[in-house]
């Protein structure tokens, strides 16, 4: 089952689209990338990148990917296509293929993904992926969006997002320890309000964003199937 995101974004279509192609300021907005770097290649040709990941403070594992976009189409969309791998045995991820679109509307620009991957390590691998792997990318790749969201629209840069979002759960630590000296009748009122309390709207959170199709799920892009593997 591949995974879906989606966020609704006010913002200029050019200041999303550079945010999102170019490398560097990628990098600074998605949650599931430590260091994105473009890889030389002929002119004209798909984009080559190496991307890294810090899974612990002294693991990093990394792999290559090739992407193209197309910011003139027919239907007023734009799109972007992708595919990855990792030669790393200690990558779960051993290769994937994914899109973004960018669906101008009234309200904003629908900016979705669909993407899927292969996973190694046999058996063990598959239900690491089910449990904890897949969630937690779905989860990554949600406030990622929103992170990028609050960027475009309020200009709150990534790095400024990131520190509201570890105040805003360091409050909601504190007002629980301050809550259990004085037993179940006041925890359990405290740790309902600590989880289920709206996030600040300065914060990033995984749920302002969609998690399924709205309607039919659309193919991806006709541009992912010409873009090779790397």
């Amino acid at each position: 089952m591949g995974l879906y995101i989606e966020a609704l974004i006010r913002t200029d279509p050019e200041r999303l689209w550079e945010r999102t192609q170019d490398s560097a300021l990628h990098q600074r907005w998605d949650l599931r990338f430590t260091e994105i770097s473009p890889l030389p290649g002929p002119a004209g040709s798909a984009q080559r990148f190496r991307y890294a990941t810090r899974v612990l403070p002294f693991l990093t594992v990394a792999g290559t990917g090739t992407s193209v976009g197309e910011r003139e189409r027919a239907d007023g969309e734009r799109v972007s296509a992708l595919r990855f791998a990792s030669s790393e045995r200690l990558s779960l991820l051993a290769e994937g293929s994914g899109y973004w679109r960018y669906v101008p509307t009234a309200d904003g620009i629908r900016f979705l993904t669909g993407y899927d991957y292969r996973t190694r390590w046999g058996r063990f691998g598959a239900i690491a992926d089910r449990v904890v792997f897949r969630p937690l990318m779905g989860w990554a790749t949600a406030w990622s969006f929103d992170r990028l969201r609050l960027w475009c629209e309020r200009d709150i840069s990534p790095a400024r997002s990131l520190t509201h979002a570890l105040a805003e759960v360091l409050t909601r630590i504190l007002l629980l320890a301050v809550a259990l000296p004085f037993g179940p009748a006041v925890v359990l009122p405290a740790a309902l309000a600590a989880l289920l309390a709206p996030p600040s709207p300065l914060t990033p959170a995984a749920r302002r964003c969609l998690r399924r199709p709205p309607g039919r799920p659309a193919a991806a892009p006709s541009v992912l199937a010409r873009l090779e593997r790397p």
